[in-house]
């Protein structure tokens, strides 16, 4: 992403403050826990979706002190929930103020998470399908399917519980 400026007086770089932090909270989250190296799309997957989590719960754009927010990343991120309607919700809200506000396009932290929420909605990595039906009898599997049947899916749904985890073990 190119940097970009702003006109007048009072002009300078724009810098996404709001969505850093909340990549870097939700990247020390993911350390903290140690659950998979940070090289891997499914490390990435986490990050992105807890970052979103934590930018698009924090209304006001302040910086909160984390620990009085975690009990709220941990309901938005828990299982069974409709996290995915909420993300867009919130994006699709902030998007329509931007353009009501004349700013679209100019919200660098808006401009980072809607980026990072299409990485997570279009990239499908291969995971273990959980909804399976294991062999009868509890055999083991048939070669070439150590892990079990996998399937594909989208990043946020792995990232998401990979997220939740990390809150839970910090």
């Amino acid at each position: 992403m190119r940097p970009k400026y702003t006109e007048g007086a009072g002009g300078g770089l724009l810098v996404p403050m709001a969505w850093m932090y909340a990549e870097y909270i939700a990247d020390e989250l993911l350390r903290t826990g140690d659950l998979m190296p940070p090289t891997t799309l499914e490390y990435r997957a986490g990050r992105d979706a807890l970052a979103l989590t934590i930018f698009l719960a924090d209304g006001s754009r302040d910086v909160p002190p984390v620990g009085a927010r975690m009990e709220e990343w941990r309901s938005l991120t828990a299982y069974g929930t409709s996290w995915r309607d909420w993300v867009c919700g919130r994006l699709d809200r902030l998007v329509a103020a931007a353009f009501e506000a004349g700013t679209s396009g100019e919200d660098p932290d808006l401009e980072l998470a809607c980026a990072a929420w299409r990485w997570l909605e279009e990239t499908e990595l291969l995971a273990p399908d959980l909804d399976a039906v294991g062999p009868p009898g509890g055999e083991p599997c048939p070669l070439g399917e150590e892990e079990g049947p996998q399937v594909w899916t989208p990043a946020w749904q792995l990232g998401l519980p990979l997220g939740h985890l990390a809150i839970h073990l910090f």
